[in-house]
């Protein structure tokens, strides 16, 4: 049996084995989550805590856990504001449902067009969440806009009258061109996206990298669209594979769901689902570890011998 103990925090996530795999752990258990919310998780480090959600390789779910940890951070009674930051291609608007509240910019608050708390979008299901986009779809920014402009915007979050919130996320464009590195200068922490396939780890890697020599140290990493029946026949690596190639402390492992597709064209985000989803359970035990600054480690249990019978000394 493969499975992940609950080391100090309340999470437990199933994974897969390293490769090669051993006879004795040929099956995988399903995934399973235990959920221990009896008491809100202890905040922790100076805020508001800026963190960047990036990744490198385009389409491995960083919008998708930007508002996830984001509404899972309100929920937990955290207050918290998402910027997407991806210039001409926003889409978490998209998938907060607030498209058609987004009437002001970043670009109008620099051009002095409108007041900060203008452009801010508060979401009407908890209002402690609050979005804020870079620019509107199919425009291009200022040619002075960049990292002194952005930090500009996360101090001016930091002295608002209503006080500053607990989290400041910042949706990562993809790449690492100028739009990667306007989007974590102001950052001090770091959620690294990935998923569990070589092209995808190899971007992880460059950006883990440019990442440290940016001065960002805490560095923690989501890995997304796991499947255990791959995982099972080989075709897939675990994310102990994972965790070894990177080297970086685990926040989250999220399974592969056909939930995530139905929610993204809704609207509405999966930790908002009732009954909850497998992935949107990931992303609230993810949203906590961030919180406490925590990570989940994988370990791996050898599965129990089976019984023998009298037959077996003959070979049955």
């Amino acid at each position: 049996m493969i499975c992940l103990q609950p080391i100090t925090k309340p999470s437990v996530l199933y994974l897969g084995p390293r490769k090669p795999l051993k006879k004795s752990l040929k099956t995988l258990t399903p995934i399973h989550s235990l959920l221990q919310y009896n008491r809100k998780p202890q905040l922790a480090g100076e805020t508001p805590r800026v963190v960047v959600i990036t990744s490198g390789k385009g389409g491995v779910g960083k919008t998708t856990t930007t508002a996830n940890i984001g509404l899972s951070l309100a929920r937990l009674g955290f207050s918290a504001v998402a910027i997407d930051a991806d210039v001409g291609l926003r889409n978490l608007d998209l998938l907060l449902g607030l498209e058609n509240r987004v009437n002001y910019t970043v670009v109008e608050v620099l051009n002095g067009d409108c007041r900060l708390d203008q452009a801010l979008v508060r979401d009407k299901r908890w209002s402690n969440f609050e979005l804020l986009c870079i620019s509107k779809p199919r425009s291009k920014l200022p040619l002075g806009f960049g990292g002194k402009a952005l930090t500009w915007l996360v101090e001016a979050l930091k002295n608002r009258e209503e006080g500053a919130p607990d989290f400041i996320l910042i949706d990562c464009p993809a790449g690492i061109d100028a739009g990667f590195i306007t989007a974590i200068t102001p950052a001090n922490e770091a959620v690294l996206v990935t998923t569990p396939d070589i092209t995808s780890l190899r971007d992880a890697d460059r950006v883990t990298g440019l990442l440290e020599c940016d001065g960002i140290r805490d560095i923690k990493m989501i890995v997304n669209r796991v499947r255990t029946d791959m995982i099972k026949g080989e075709d897939m690596m675990s994310v102990l594979d994972v965790q070894e190639m990177l080297g970086l402390p685990l926040l989250g492992v999220i399974p592969e769901d056909s939930e995530v597709i139905r929610s993204t064209n809704r609207g509405y985000p999966l930790v908002l689902n009732k009954p909850p989803a497998l992935a949107g359970l990931a992303f609230e035990q993810a949203a906590w570890r961030l919180v406490e600054q925590d990570s989940m480690k994988a370990v791996m249990v050898e599965e129990e011998p089976k019984k023998r019978g009298f037959f077996s000394f003959f070979g049955g």
